[in-house]
């Protein structure tokens, strides 16, 4: 599929359409940035209480914010280009070893998060659907729509008072707790820490999943196919897991890729919610900061792993259904 010349071609093209889209992207990242009033030298002078106009002209120098537009915006694709993400005058850094720092945290997030949306939402949805006009349905979709309706923030606040509050099953926030060790008893504790956010960015996308999942099992059901094989005397359970389950299962795996962008947003809530070190809080520390060097490397990482999702989709999509090929 992918070794044979049609799927060599169909990579290199979404591939350089890829880096296209990145580099557009990036662009209009700067561009709406550098329109936004105030840069980082007038948030230093500002803290530092009594400025004066030299001072404040000697850090535009320094960061290089002195120069004219087009020189800072050539400046930054040429970064771009060689994979140079620049320095945060902010925090005295390279932008790359920031990121680096951060990223990991963010990954195990939304891969927690994706993973229980999808499972469960497929699950429930899928459940829904075979029992369409039931009790379990209508239990089903009221759930879906609650989460659905419920803003991500106050379930986090909720779930962080009932459980790690009151119960105390869990902890409050953060990604380890003070002084943990390394080996099995780490990856336990980053578990432990890990359930509350995980959730609290899962449930919102659970329930899109639930209700897509639902509408996707009820319109595969009836399709010509299924009648056939009903037809042909196979089980009922066979032909929901072969032929229902698999096709229906194509929209959801679309609306992943789709939503990777807006779950990197949603974990800026959650990551300062719960006091998670990950991309999100980073991001939200560099816009109050006004360190754009920091928010464009971020921006831009976000729109590389958003288009690795949708590469990712490309795949999945072959291999649930090799009718559709890699045909770009």
């Amino acid at each position: 599929m992918i070794r044979t010349p049609a799927g060599r071609l169909f990579w290199a093209r979404r591939l350089a359409q890829m880096v296209l889209v990145v580099l557009g992207i990036g662009t209009v990242n700067f561009l709406l940035l550098h329109l936004a009033p105030g840069d980082a030298a007038q948030v230093l002078a500002g803290e530092s209480g009594s400025a004066s106009p030299e001072y404040l002209a000697a850090l535009r120098r320094q960061f290089g914010l002195d120069q004219p537009f087009p020189v800072q915006f050539g400046h930054y694709i040429l970064r771009l280009v060689t994979f140079d993400l620049g320095f945060s005058h902010r925090q005295g850094l390279p932008v790359a070893t920031l990121i680096l720092d951060r990223l990991p945290a963010t990954l195990l997030l939304m891969s927690a998060s994706i993973g229980l949306a999808v499972l469960l939402g497929c699950a429930l949805g899928f459940l829904a659907a075979r029992r369409a006009g039931g009790l379990a349905d209508a239990l089903i979709s009221g759930l879906a729509l609650l989460f659905y309706a419920t803003p991500v923030f106050w379930v986090g606040l909720m779930l962080t008072v009932v459980f790690a509050v009151w119960l105390d099953w869990f902890p409050v926030g953060g990604m380890r707790a003070i002084g943990a060790t390394s080996g099995p008893g780490a990856i336990l504790d980053i578990a432990h820490h890990l359930v509350l956010p995980a959730t609290t960015l899962g449930l919102f996308y659970m329930a899109t999943y639930t209700r897509l999942m639902r509408a996707s099992v009820l319109d595969v059901q009836d399709r010509d196919f299924v009648r056939t094989a009903r037809a042909k005397g196979l089980a009922d359970g066979r032909i929901a897991w072969r032929h229902v389950l698999r096709n229906a299962t194509l929209p959801v795996v679309t609306t992943v890729g789709v939503q990777v962008g807006s779950i990197l947003g949603g974990a800026v809530l959650v990551e300062t919610v719960f006091a998670w070190p990950g991309l999100g809080r980073l991001a939200f520390e560099a816009l109050f900061q006004r360190d754009l060097n920091l928010l464009l490397g971020i921006l831009f990482l976000s729109s590389i792993l958003v288009g690795v999702a949708n590469l990712a989709v490309d795949l999945a999509y072959a291999r649930l259904d090799p009718r559709i090929g890699l045909q770009g």
